[in-house]
């Protein structure tokens, strides 16, 4: 499956100037929910991320995904491992488990994220999870757009890496060009 080529096909890879959940800016957004708004595709991505999770001898028994982007591949992981999906949501600036969601002390977590670029939300939920006593044993996600460059110090299972700049708003070029930054995600 070649993911770049999908994002391509269902007009997911929007190209303009954006602004991101980091703050940072880019001249390229990873619109995923176009791509898990389509059920047999999230099942088909999230199946094969788990086939690579088990190929690993990767075990969890919870995939928690932090709410927006992360909820569809939460639910679609967990099902294809067979496991309990949660999500986190900010509030007041914190991601917090709500709804009854609870951790205990022998949960083993998957934390999935749609797309990590500086790893900000994930460590977020990663960091939640290990303060409520659970063990997170990987990361997943459907797009690196880091280059590689963020380590999450466990196993971290991306579909796709790609190396897309992203500038922070001082050193902007498109801001410098005068272009009008979008913010299409979930955190504003």
């Amino acid at each position: 499956m070649d993911l770049y080529k999908l994002f391509l096909e269902k007009k997911a890879l929007l190209e303009g100037h954006f602004k991101l959940s980091s703050g940072l800016h880019s001249n390229k957004y990873f619109q995923c929910a176009l791509l898990t708004a389509e059920p047999e595709i999230a099942e088909m991505l999230c199946e094969t991320l788990a086939q690579k999770l088990r190929a690993d001898k990767i075990e969890a028994n919870l995939v928690i995904g932090p709410a927006i982007g992360g909820i569809i591949l939460a639910y679609e992981m967990a099902r294809a491992l067979k496991v309990k999906a949660f999500f986190a949501e900010r509030e007041e600036g914190q991601m917090r488990l709500r709804r009854g969601f609870t951790l205990k002390p022998d949960d083993k977590v998957l934390v999935v994220e749609d797309v990590v670029t500086t790893g900000g939300s994930t460590r977020e939920v990663m960091d939640l999870v290990q303060s409520m006593g659970g063990e997170v044993v990987a990361v997943a996600s459907l797009v690196d757009r880091s280059g590689g460059k963020v380590d999450f110090g466990v196993p971290f299972y991306p579909l796709l890496k790609v190396n897309v700049e992203t500038y922070s708003p001082e050193n902007c070029p498109l801001c410098a060009e005068g272009i009008p930054v979008v913010k299409p995600g979930s955190r504003k």
